[in-house]
């Protein structure tokens, strides 16, 4: 057998680490633009009911979302079972909707402010008493368009 011999003196070359911020930016550009921030945390259940009719909303800054439904098993023991309503991520009462209107009237451009939407997204099983108080103060606080979240139906 014959014996093989390392040459003595070529080292291994070093990796090149020239490339690697390059690489590490476009990870955090990917990154920032693939991820959604998560508007707010529900607390209520809702199950929203299936409609044939929908239309999708253009701008959703200028849409302000009031969600209706019974509280998830977390907060039932503080709150009940009773359908509460949630405005961002609190429950909130009747008497809480025109500063929430306002709180998100200031963030909005004053050309823009007639555009203003709000969503009510109700849970199917909730009755329209609480919905029905919901929509009088809205008419109240001077905020006439309202339209209600559905998904589509399945045929």
């Amino acid at each position: 057998m014959s014996k093989f011999q390392k040459k003595r003196g070529k080292a291994t070359p070093a990796i090149s680490t020239a490339s690697l911020p390059d690489i590490i930016f476009m990870l955090l550009f990917f990154f920032m633009v693939v991820t959604v921030l998560r508007d707010s945390t529900l607390k209520v259940d809702v199950n929203v009911p299936q409609a044939t009719e929908l239309t999708k909303l253009e701008k959703k800054s200028l849409v302000n979302y009031i969600y209706i439904g019974k509280p998830v098993e977390k907060y039932q023991a503080t709150y009940g079972t009773k359908p509460r309503i949630q405005l961002d991520d609190k429950f909130a009462d009747l008497a809480d909707i025109p500063l929430f209107l306002e709180k998100h009237r200031s963030t909005i451009a004053e050309s823009q402010q007639t555009s203003i939407n709000s969503s009510l997204r109700v849970d199917g099983k909730v009755t329209m008493g609480i919905v029905t108080d919901v929509k009088t103060q809205l008419r109240k606080s001077n905020q006439l368009k309202v339209n209600y979240s559905a998904k589509p139906r399945q045929e």
